[in-house]
């Protein structure tokens, strides 16, 4: 289990992937970006990009409204 930073939450986890953290934890619906350790990751790299241990994750997610 790795203990990783998520939106400046502490969380341990067992994904090997930032896509499957993302995806279970229903973080990938919509518009979104995500930035690792300060530089933002292209969504088509997400399922590329190992987790490890001490990686900080932000996640922002556009809302629409008017």
């Amino acid at each position: 289990m790795k203990n990783i930073t998520l939106n400046g939450e502490s969380r341990n986890t067992d994904h090997a992937s930032v896509l499957e953290l993302l995806t279970e934890l229903g973080m990938t619906e919509g518009r979104f970006a995500v930035e690792i350790d300060g530089m933002l990751v292209p969504k088509s790299r997400l399922s590329d990009t190992t987790i490890c241990e001490g990686m900080s994750i932000e996640v922002v997610q556009a809302v629409g409204g008017g």
